[in-house]
Parts: structure tokens; C-alpha cells; sequence
């Protein structure tokens, strides 16, 4: 890898802490940031010893990612990767002492800048950086990773799209959703385009309807200040679900490429048609740090949609996802229809549909529920799983984090799983108007799939919601 400085503004923000800094460890024990200088970036002043115990801290603290043994011998090798400057982001004097602070590292031209800071900071920062001409590529080239929120809606994500475009070049943003770094999500591309068996399935003559699920068993924790904020539907909805449904539904690309990716899955999200949403908030939610008291903002959302295209005609999507429920899982879950033809229909389980599976978290893989005879003399049916599941040791790391993998892609510059401006936008298109009819959410009690209403919501079709089974793909 040739040499470059990567830039994390925010470097004891809370993403750095969770994210950022235990991606970089894997990294670094893999051996994957040679010719690599960390600086990072805070406003605190820290001198180097305090520094590196702050990154000794974060290394060892509990973290659900990184539950790995942390090596003393990598944890040094990184720490002497990385320094430290402090400096306020509105203060055009600290842009100055940066660009000296990088000329020290005379042979290093190519730079990555990653915000982990408040998008109210982004316009300062992208200013000063071209001021001093620290976004040129005239040696080497200069990034930029940010993540969501890219936008709080449309008006404003056409703002931001606005703003990088007219500090950046379109080849230099990276815009990051960790969804699209998860290695069974990356998979769905291989497994519908890679093989010759689903895909000639995957349409109204063959689909009953599609099912998307993303849950927790646990609260916003200390995330109350933003979550209030935003509320469900915004937090995970409006991008790394949609990214979900794009990548089950889209016609294939010509090649693969970041562009052609991005063409075919900007079309399903400009052809999606909204039906209905429901809004529920999780009992005890007002009694969470930092959330307003009367706060009616969303902690759960389910709705109905559909793709306004001749291959997904008629095919109901539903989409689900909050927290404090029943069940820790992301899935997408593609339910096919019965042939009328269908053999053993008299027989228990006999009119049990087939049902695709893309499990993104936990038991990462990609299943097939079937029918299959019970062994003995009677002809008895049972459901059974074919299943392709990856071999993951708990205690180990090999499993790329999504982290990990999408700063990999940022330094090598491929965007092939990052979102680009078009589909941004395209998303929120489709999430402002279901934002704007929330009103007092439906109250649901902790440890549930839910309120009631989202049950009504497919039950008035005849479906029900799918429980996620745990019987697959099992370490």
C-alpha cells in the first residue's frame, strides 16, 4: 500500500470510540495499514502519553463489534501509527498548523479525511481544507469519508450533495452506510447475479410478497440526544433498510462497478410507491437520557410498499425495524408463491411456502426453507433448511467488520458500496412524505414484536408478519 495519512476529525467522538478505532486495530493485526500515519483530531488538549492512553482505554472497552483479545504487540504497533493534534474546527488558524503538521511527512502526499464530527461542522471543514489546499491531487490523491445523517431530509441532503460537490470531485466522496460494508448484504449480489439457480424467480410470477426486518432487543442507551431526534424510520429506514430492498430487487448491473450499481438501484428506489406506515414508541422511552419527556418521536415503524415496475407488479414489500423488541436480527426474507399444482398439499406443512432468506445479523447466511419428507414409512412432511452459513469464530476478527472493510475500499478508492448523491436523494424522496404523517405514535411494550397496528398492517392482506427463526446457520 502506498504511503498515506489518514485524517479522523473527532477522534474521541463517540463513532471513533465504537467504530473507528477497533476497525483500525483489525486492521492493523492483519496487517492491512502498512505505509499508513493516523492523526487524529479532537479538541481537547492531550500530549502523547495521554493520547495513547486514551486509545489503550478505548482498545479495552466492552464493545459488542470487537468482543476479540486485544494484543498488546498490535495495540503498540498502531499507537506508533498515530498522533495527535488539538484545535477548534472554526478556528482557521488550526487548518495552518494541519497543513504543517502533514508537510512534516514530506514523503506522504495522499490523505484521507474522515468526519466523525456534528454535519454542522462539514462546511467549516471542507472551506479550510480547500483554503489550504489540502483536498488537491496534484501528488497523490485526498478523500473524504462521511456518514449519515447525509441529510435530516431532502431539502437538506441537496444542500449537502450541493456543498461537497462544490469543494470536491465526485471520485473523492465517500459516503458511508457500515449496512452495505455487512458481508451477507455484499453477498446478495453474488448469490442472485454469480448464479444461474434464484434470479429467474425473483418476479410477480414467482413472488408472493418480501419481507425486510431489522430489530433490537435493547434502547437507544446514551444515543437519546440523537435519536430524539430523528426517531426510526429516519435512523435506520431511510437508508440501510432501503439499501436492503435495493439490492433484493434491482435489475443486474452491466458490470460491477460503482456506477452501474448505483444506476439499477436508484431506479427501485424512484419506482417505490408508499401504502401505509405505522409509528410505535417503546414504553419507558420518555425516561430515557437526554429524550424530550413528551417526546413522540418513533422508536419502532412498520410499512407497506411497492415497486412500480412490470418485473415486482403487485408485490407487496413490508419493511419493519425499531427497538426494545422481541428479537436482535436484520433479515430480508423473499416468500414465494404456491403453484396451484402443488403435491402434498393435504399433507401437514404441505402448503407451507418456500421461503429465501438473506440473514444479515445474527447467524449471517443465506437459507432456503423447504419441505422435505420425514424419514420413516409415512409419507410426513417437515420443514427443513438449505443453507449456506459462513464459519465465524466468535473470539475472532477474520469476519471483516463492515468498518473495516469500507475504510479499505475508501484508501484503495472504490465506491462500489458506498452511496452516491443520486441514490441519497432518491431515498429521502421517498421517506419525507411517510415522515410527515407521524403523529403520537402507538405505545408497545418492551420485549414484544411491536404495536398491534403493524400486525393489522399485513394481516388485512392475509399475510403475518414472519418470526425469525434461529435454527439456522447455527456456530
Amino acid at each position: 500500500m502506498n504511503p498515506f495519512t489518514l485524517i479522523i476529525f473527532g477522534i474521541t467522538s463517540n463513532l471513533s470510540q465504537i467504530k473507528i478505532i477497533p476497525a483500525l486495530y483489525d486492521m492493523e493485526e492483519k496487517g492491512l495499514l502498512s505505509g499508513i500515519s493516523v492523526l487524529g483530531v479532537a479538541r481537547k488538549k492531550q500530549t502523547k502519553k495521554e493520547f495513547y492512553e486514551y486509545i489503550n482505554k478505548v482498545a479495552y472497552l466492552p464493545n459488542v463489534h470487537h468482543k476479540h483479545q486485544i494484543k498488546k504487540e498490535v495495540y503498540e504497533r498502531l499507537c506508533r501509527k498515530m498522533s495527535y493534534i488539538d484545535g477548534d474546527l472554526d478556528d482557521p488558524n488550526f487548518y495552518l498548523r494541519l497543513k504543517n503538521t502533514l508537510a512534516k511527512e514530506s514523503n506522504i502526499k495522499s490523505r484521507v479525511f474522515y468526519l466523525a464530527v456534528y454535519p454542522g461542522l462539514y462546511e467549516m471543514v471542507f472551506k479550510h481544507l480547500k483554503k489550504n489546499k489540502l483536498t488537491q491531487q496534484k501528488n497523490g490523491w485526498a478523500r473524504l469519508i462521511i456518514e449519515k445523517p447525509l441529510g435530516f431530509d431532502l431539502k437538506t441532503a441537496k444542500i449537502l450533495n450541493r456543498l461537497l460537490g462544490k469543494y470536491f470531485t465526485a471520485d473523492q466522496v465517500f459516503r458511508l452506510d457500515h449496512y452495505l460494508g455487512k458481508e451477507t448484504l455484499q453477498n446478495i449480489l453474488t448469490f442472485r447475479f454469480g448464479n444461474g439457480i434464484f434470479e429467474p424467480l425473483m418476479n410477480s410470477e414467482y413472488v408472493d410478497h418480501i419481507q425486510i426486518t431489522a430489530t433490537e432487543d435493547f434502547g437507544i442507551g446514551k444515543r437519546g440526544a440523537y435519536y430524539d431526534s430523528v426517531g426510526a424510520l429516519i435512523d435506520v429506514g431511510q437508508n440501510h433498510e432501503l439499501q436492503m430492498l435495493a439490492l433484493t430487487t434491482m435489475d443486474a448491473p452491466v458490470e460491477f462497478s460503482s456506477q452501474s450499481l448505483s444506476r439499477q438501484k436508484v431506479k427501485i428506489l424512484k419506482s417505490l410507491v408508499p401504502s401505509k406506515v405505522v409509528f410505535g414508541q417503546y414504553d419507558g422511552y420518555t425516561k430515557e437520557e437526554s429524550v424530550n419527556p413528551n417526546s413522540t418521536k418513533d422508536t419502532f415503524y412498520a410499512l407497506k410498499t411497492y415497486i412500480d415496475n412490470e418485473r415486482w407488479k403487485d408485490v407487496p414489500i413490508y419493511i419493519r425495524a425499531g427497538k426494545m423488541l422481541k428479537q436482535y436480527v436484520t433479515e430480508i426474507v423473499v416468500v414465494f408463491k404456491n403453484p396451484i399444482n402443488r403435491l402434498f398439499k393435504h399433507l401437514d406443512c404441505g402448503e407451507e411456502p418456500n421461503i429465501l432468506i438473506y440473514r444479515i445479523q445474527p447467524n449471517e447466511g443465506v437459507v432456503l426453507k423447504i419441505v422435505a419428507k420425514k424419514p420413516g414409512q409415512e409419507t410426513e412432511l417437515e420443514p427443513s433448511y438449505m443453507q449456506f452459513c459462513y464459519k465465524i469464530n466468535p473470539e475472532g476478527h477474520f469476519f471483516p467488520d463492515p468498518y473495516e472493510r469500507l475504510l479499505l475500499d475508501a484508501i484503495k478508492g472504490d465506491q462500489t458500496f458506498f452511496n452516491d448523491a443520486e441514490e441519497v436523494e432518491a431515498e429521502w424522496a421517498f421517506v419525507d412524505p411517510l415522515v410527515s404523517t407521524r403523529g403520537k405514535p402507538h405505545i408497545y411494550k418492551p420485549g414484544s414484536w411491536g404495536p398491534k397496528e403493524a400486525d393489522e398492517l399485513i394481516e388485512k392482506d392475509g399475510r403475518a408478519w414472519l418470526e425469525p427463526s434461529m435454527d439456522f446457520c447455527r456456530i
